[in-house]
């Protein structure tokens, strides 16, 4: 079964560009007003993405007003069709959202933050600076944040996060040879600090591993990914599931748990980032190679392949899966 998440009508009531491929959209509920949220938070879109009906999330940026909801969209022209789906929109266009959930939350209990943003990967992380930033100065908590991106026009909320953290923000781009030492950034945090990190599915492997090579204790890394990213370029794959009678093909636009939901498979769901671990389905046969994009299965799942999250992850080639629906 699908998210029993509520879809509620909005309206675009503003939109600013941020960089050359990073619009911020400001939302506005038809009726009522914008829940609060809280830092992490995440919004579900419900888009038409080449002909079909779609649903896509995206972090809430920054603090709530009460009035709308506000969150920031990367153009991605090789993507799933979600964002230049977005990037049509035009102010007052009509959508549905949902009210934010948060698989992402903040824990204002350390005395010590590292925060880690690679591209799009800010947005969850800006509510989080103006937090634990005004936190910081009520305990003296200690705070950094480290920012990379490819190119110097990508580094999107740079007026905001420079006037918030000052020196403590520490940008990285790639086209400059800047690159993150995370081993050393790791070593030299005190032991009782949390990292709060979000960015491409690469870097918070490698941020795993330095913080497991580390010895650090796993609760003290807070991570979310926007599970866009793989180590193929998206492209269509075959689908088969027995249980359902169900032979499809997965458009390049498309995710494996929308094609399955509009054949009519039941499927669970919640996060559809890659990180809760609902969806996944256990897989029967392969042929071809599984591009896990989840931070969900550990690299042990990964390898034995007998598992497959199907919001993020695809395959080249087919497969055959069993889902966790049973009619009795």
């Amino acid at each position: 079964m699908k998210s029993n998440q509520t879809l509620y009508p909005a309206t675009v009531v503003a939109l600013r560009d941020l960089t050359p491929t990073v619009r911020e959209f400001e939302i506005q509920p038809v009726e009522g007003v914008a829940a609060p949220w809280e830092a992490g938070a995440h919004l579900q879109v419900q888009l038409l993405v080449d002909g079909q009906v779609q649903t896509r999330c995206y972090s809430l940026v920054g603090l709530p007003d009460g009035a709308s909801y506000r969150i920031a969209v990367k153009r991605m022209d090789d993507g799933r069709g979600g964002s230049r789906a977005m990037w049509q929109l035009a102010v007052g266009d009509r959508l549905q959202v949902s009210e934010p959930q948060n698989h992402f939350p903040l824990d204002l209990s350390a005395p010590h933050y590292l925060l880690v943003a690679g591209g799009i990967g800010i947005t969850p992380l800006v509510m989080m600076v103006q937090q634990l930033q005004a936190h910081a100065l009520k305990t003296g908590a200690t705070l950094r944040m480290l920012y990379g991106v490819r190119t110097q026009d990508e580094l999107a909320f740079l007026p905001l996060l420079r006037e918030t953290l000052g020196d403590a923000l520490q940008t990285f781009v790639s086209e400059r040879g800047e690159v993150m030492n995370l081993a050393a950034e790791i070593a030299a945090l005190p032991g009782d600090a949390q990292l709060y990190t979000c960015g491409p599915v690469p870097m918070l492997e490698a941020l795993r591993k330095a913080w497991s090579d580390a010895g650090r204790p796993a609760a003290g890394l807070r991570f979310e990914t926007f599970g866009s990213s793989g180590r193929f370029a998206a492209q269509a794959f075959r689908v088969q599931v027995p249980r359902h009678h169900v032979d499809i093909m997965v458009p390049a636009g498309s995710t494996l748990l929308d094609a399955l939901e509009n054949a009519g498979v039941e499927t669970l769901s919640d996060c559809r980032r890659g990180e809760c671990g609902l969806c996944a389905m256990d897989v029967l046969a392969l042929e071809g190679e599984a591009d896990h994009r989840d931070v969900f299965l550990s690299e042990h799942e990964k390898q034995q392949c007998s598992r497959i999250c199907a919001c993020v992850s695809r395959v080249v080639g087919s497969v055959t899966l069993d889902s966790a629906y049973r009619s009795d």
